[in-house]
């Protein structure tokens, strides 16, 4: 194997973070995140900040 090859191989199997690479579980992170939303908003109403 030469080194351009080799380097041709890192460049190929890079990963840069993007889309794809996402795989977690949607669902969790969409139920975690309403009820965030949902808790902070609790919170504002309680303290009368709104």
């Amino acid at each position: 194997m030469t080194s351009t090859s080799a380097a041709t191989r890192l460049l190929l199997r890079a990963r840069t973070g993007g889309p794809h690479d996402d795989r977690g579980p949607k669902l969790l992170e969409h139920v975690l995140g309403w009820t965030l939303v949902v808790l902070l908003a609790v919170l504002v109403t309680r303290a009368g900040l709104m």
